[in-house]
């Protein structure tokens, strides 16, 4: 079974999500087939049909987040190790086409979100980074085309 890698903060997002899914959506969900049913014939009723697509999104979110943290397993930052690049770093990168620097936090593919400047270690720009060093430069194949990107600074 895959183990999950996920922050204090990041474990007890998903938790929440997971609470208010099986509480409040259910609910909701549940009064929608409820309302569908009541105007007659299921056979050709569009709204049941709707209620009940949603309904199997809903437990199939559901599954997916007891699974995650079923087999999550919360990382300690305060024990992240500076000198390289690891789950949880928050790095520098210079990307040298554009002479740009940008801030990261490496993040599981659960936790990522690029507006907030959380990155998942899946990603292309995670996977080449993991592991590397302050001072290496890195090739990383992305939609646009090739980055070179060099490790300015690593952080917790």
């Amino acid at each position: 079974m895959k183990k999950n890698y996920l922050s204090k903060e990041g474990y007890e997002k998903l938790d929440k999500e997971l609470r208010d899914l099986k509480t409040r959506g259910r609910r909701e969900i549940a009064e929608e087939i409820s309302e569908a049913r009541a105007k007659g014939d299921l056979s050709e009723n569009a709204e049941y049909d709707a209620a009940k697509e949603a309904q199997g999104h809903l437990e199939s979110r559901i599954a997916e987040l007891e699974n995650t943290l079923a087999t999550a397993t919360i990382i300690d930052e305060r024990n992240i190790d500076t000198s390289k690049v690891y789950l949880l770093s928050t790095i520098t990168i210079l990307n040298k086409k554009t002479n740009k620097e940008m801030k990261y936090s490496l993040v599981s593919k659960d936790e990522a979100d690029f507006k907030a400047g959380k990155i998942s270690v899946e990603s292309p720009i995670g996977q080449a980074i993991l592991g590397k060093e302050i001072g290496d430069v890195v090739e990383v194949k992305v939609p646009a085309g090739m980055l070179e990107l060099e490790i300015k600074n690593i952080e917790k």
